[in-house]
Formats: C-alpha cells, structure tokens, sequence
C-alpha cells in the first residue's frame, strides 16, 4: 500500500521523534491537594509514540531531546531505555538550583464526576532550550529513517521550539522520510506562546514538509486556522466535521495525504464511547465504536497515533491501520501511566474484535 506516500522499505530506524521528555506526577483518584503519595511517569507526546512503536510493535525507533544531567534526567533516561527507545539528546548541567529542569507535568486521574485535572510546571525547561543547529541531521539521517514525528506541543514550548521542528522536518523530506505532526493544540501553552494567531502562523511553516496530519476538528480550527462548523451541538462521535474540513486543510496544505483522528464521547471520567476516522488520500474509513472502562485516560490519542503508523510502515490495508490505531489506543486507557504496556497480539485480537473474556 502507497496511501498516496512514499515509504522506504528499510533503514537503520523505522521511527524518529523529536519532542520534550517530562515526568507526570500522578497521585491516582486523589486530588493534589490532597495528594500524599504519587507515581512518575514519564512521557512527552513525540516520546510516548516512540515508546509504543518499540515496546508493543517492536519497532526501531528513537527519541532527538534534551537532557539534564541530574537524578531526575537519570529516572527519564533509564525509562526511555527501558521503552527500547534510542536517545539522542543535547545535555545540559543543572546548576543545583534552578535548572535547567526536566519539565513536571501534574495529573490526576479523577474519577466518576470528577474529571482529570491537569496543570504544568515547565519553568526553565531544558526542552525549550533547543534550537535549530542543535542536531546534526544529515547524520542522524544517513543511516535510513522511514518515519518522522512531532507535535504541536513541543511548537509551543519556546520561540526556538518550533523553527527546530520545522528543520527537522525539511531534512526529513530530503531524506527520504514520511513526516507526520500532531496539531495537540494546547491552548495553555499557547496562550504564553502569543495564542491562536501566533499557533496558526508557527504551524503553516512546519506542515509545509508534512505528509501526515493528526488532530480533530478543533485542533484543525485552532492549530491551522481553517474555519469549520460549530461542534458543539453534534455527538463527539460524529465524524461529519472533521470530514467537512478536510477539503479545506488540503487545499490550504496540499502537501498532506493523510489526516487523522481519534472520536471520544465522554459520559465520566470512566466510561468513554472510543472511535476513530482517517482521510486518506481522498478516501475516508472509520473504526468502530467501543465502549471503555477507563483506568487512565492520559496518553490514548498517541496511543492511537503509534498503532495507526505502525499499520502503515507495514503495508495494512487503510481500514486495518485505523482499526490498529484504535485498538491500541483503547487498550491504552486500561494501563496506568502515559505509555503501553500491550503486545502486538492484544492490539490485533481487539483490532479484530476480541473479548475480555480472561485468557487462560
């Protein structure tokens, strides 16, 4: 399968990233602030795709970030390593008081009524440090890279975040690569950044060198500036206004040749409808709808993003490849934590409509 892209058949990775690492303190269904014990996470949106990729799908992938030499670079290290994940990181010193740091984002899970509550700690952030000329790209490039990812946002983090997106981008295109970007729009970090103005403008010179697009409807308006319809009066499983957009996102961007999305209609913090819809290449296809009993609802969309390129690095027919993004993304939500603890078995049982009946 082509999907209108030109995939290498090999080379010395089959996936890249480029993006911020950070720690997730998670207390679990208690509320920070009453929080007396939490769990770390460790994950960043580009990282937790590489994670995915390599430990479920058994993929040759790595991670362009930066690090800090100090204890808690040391935890983020030894979990990118333990995902099987290649680090290729700029270091920096931590001058024992005020960073450079590795970012802490906070996140508890909520329960029932109580929806998740998410807030961020990225002061003097060594990710937002980086800058174009930081890697040498024509290195990390000549040894074969298929696939290329980052996201919206790592865009957002610094003004040097995202001309470094951009660049890699560029040297990925003249490589060889499929690149692909997840618009994630954040209006809390871009609200610092210069807000939605500033989001459209950063964007359009990075998607310039992107063949694949994911994000909803909402992220299509905001991260690319693309009018569409009000949403708010439609079911969250309608795909009609992502589809109704789409016209416009290539027109405006006719490089893409495929965009993508996961549907999500959320009853409680629990219990969520789970779909998912691609354009590609001027057809559409769509997952089914299922039913979930969330654990931990905090990385499912890049859960969705790594099983959806996966399907396509190995050929899957467009339907089988959505199927795999939303498997695993389903699956994802069962786990505790931001990336998977799946195999390839379970995404494809699930993918071809398994149970839950207990497997003995």
């Amino acid at each position: 399968m082509s999907y209108g892209l030109n995939i290498r058949k090999d080379g010395e990775l089959d996936f890249l990233a480029l993006g911020a690492l950070v720690h997730r303190l998670d207390p679990g269904i208690i509320p920070f602030r009453k929080a007396t014990e939490c769990k770390i996470h460790v994950s960043g949106g580009e990282f937790n795709v590489a994670a995915n990729l390599s430990d479920c799908f058994g993929m040759k992938t790595a991670i362009a970030s930066a690090m800090v030499n100090y204890p808690i670079g040391d935890l983020i290290n030894e979990r990118v390593r333990a995902m099987g994940v290649k680090p290729i990181y700029k270091r920096f010193e931590h001058n024992g008081v005020n960073g450079p740091n590795m970012a802490t984002v906070y996140s508890d899970r909520g329960a029932g009524v109580r929806p998740p509550m998410v807030f961020y700690n990225r002061a003097n952030e060594a990710g937002g440090l980086l800058k174009p000329g930081d890697f040498d790209w024509k290195k990390i490039f000549a040894g074969g890279v298929r696939w290329v990812h980052s996201g919206g946002i790592y865009a957002a983090l610094s003004p040097t975040t995202a001309p470094l997106v951009a660049e890699m981008m560029k040297e990925a295109k003249a490589a060889g690569a499929v690149t692909s970007f997840d618009l994630n729009y954040r209006a809390k970090l871009w609200n610092i950044s210069g807000g939605e103005e500033k989001a459209v403008e950063t964007i359009a010179k990075i998607v310039e060198n992107v063949d694949v697009l994911i994000g909803n409807e909402e992220d299509l308006q905001k991260g690319l500036g693309i009018p569409g319809p009000d949403v708010q009066a439609k079911s969250k499983l309608d795909p009609s206004a992502f589809f109704a957009m789409i016209d416009k996102v290539t027109k405006k961007h006719p490089k893409v040749k495929i965009v993508a999305t996961t549907l999500r209609e959320v009853h409680s913090t629990n219990r969520h409808s789970w779909s998912a819809v691609t354009w590609i290449d001027g057809k559409t296809y769509a997952a089914p709808t299922a039913e979930l009993d969330v654990v931990d609802r905090v990385g499912g969309g890049d859960g969705f993003a790594a099983g959806f390129i996966y399907g396509l690095l190995t050929g899957e027919e467009p339907e089988n490849a959505v199927r795999l993004g939303w498997a695993h993304g389903a699956l994802l939500t069962t786990f505790i934590g931001d990336t998977t603890m799946a195999t390839v078995d379970q995404v494809r049982a699930f993918a071809k409509g398994g149970s839950a009946r207990i497997q003995r």
